[in-house]
This record gives structure tokens, C-alpha cells and sequence, in this order.
């Protein structure tokens, strides 16, 4: 696959222990998420609550660096102009996440609810429309709740939409560490 060539780590074998890693976190605004490093270049996620809740994503390449031994920070750009940058820091169960919101996204949020995979053609029409500026940060902070092994490209993980998932399924994961 030629774009994995632009999304490999600078040090793959330093993310082996951050590979197959499945997390849920809440930002100190509450929204919630849900992320799984399904490879050295690419992540699935869900989106529980916020801005954009219900928005689920299979296959997303990323740049995946280990920054500690602990710590590993997750990067992307999505086909909405959205882009991401998260550092996930294990020993201390927090996260740091911001996340640059194109305007048109910002303020129409809902056009992005859905399985981005399934509306991805839509995703770049919205894009190209705009606008793209003023764009919206959010930079917050998040508590994992949830930290899981599983293992590297399982489609199971993260196979629905968080509408689809049993209440006391999530409640279950995020009270457990």
C-alpha cells in the first residue's frame, strides 16, 4: 500500500508495546472516545459524546510515535480537514488531545455523524465547500478509563457505531483500568 510508506513511525519497533492497544477516555469538557491502535500506521475510533458523537472511523492512517516508554502520540488528518494529535501517557492514565476543527465542521457537526469510511466521497465534498478558517481548537486534557490489549488488526474492536453498543457495555470498560 503506497501511503502507508508516509504514515510509517520514524521508529517502528519502538511502538510493539503500544500495538493492539484499545483505549476509552473522557476530556475534561466530557466529551468521550474511544481509540484503537490497530497497527504501526493506522487507528480506529469512535466517538461516544461531544461535538461530533455518534462519528465512528475504521482504517484511519496515522503517524504513530513512541515519545517515552509510557507515552505514544497518535496523528492524523481526515478527509473532513479535521486534524488530530493526541499523546497518551499510560503511567499516568491521562491523554492530551487537540483537535483542529475546519469551520465548516464546527459549524455544522452533524454532516460528520455517521461511518466516515461509507461517506467519504460526502466527507470531501464538505471539505472543498468550506470554509476551512476561522478553524476551532480544542485543546484539553482526558482520563483514561479503559485500557485493554488486543490484538494487532482486529476488526472486532471497534466493529459499530457507539449507538449500536449496549449502555452497560461502555460502563462496564470504563470503569475498569
Amino acid at each position: 500500500m503506497e501511503q502507508k510508506e508516509s504514515f510509517e513511525s520514524t521508529k517502528p519497533g519502538e511502538l510493539t508495546t503500544f500495538l493492539g492497544k484499545h483505549f476509552i477516555y473522557t476530556y475534561e469538557n466530557g466529551w468521550q472516545y474511544e481509540l484503537y491502535i490497530k497497527n504501526s500506521f493506522t487507528i480506529d475510533y469512535r466517538i461516544h459524546s461531544g461535538m461530533v458523537g455518534g462519528r465512528w472511523v475504521r482504517n484511519q492512517l496515522a503517524h504513530i510515535v513512541r515519545i517515552a516508554p509510557e507515552v505514544v502520540k497518535i496523528s492524523w488528518d481526515e478527509p473532513t480537514g479535521t486534524a488530530v494529535s493526541l499523546a497518551f501517557n499510560l503511567s499516568d492514565l491521562r491523554v492530551h488531545g487537540v483537535i483542529f476543527f475546519p469551520r465548516w465542521v464546527a459549524d455544522s457537526p452533524e454532516k460528520t455523524i455517521c461511518l466516515q469510511n461509507e461517506h467519504l466521497e460526502e466527507m470531501c465534498k464538505w471539505r472543498d465547500i468550506g470554509p476551512t478558517y476561522p478553524k476551532l481548537v480544542i485543546d484539553e486534557f482526558a482520563t483514561l478509563t479503559f485500557v485493554e490489549d488486543c490484538d494487532e488488526n482486529d476488526e472486532t474492536v471497534i466493529a459499530c457505531s457507539p449507538h449500536e453498543l449496549p449502555c452497560r457495555t461502555l460502563q462496564s470498560k470504563a470503569r475498569t483500568r
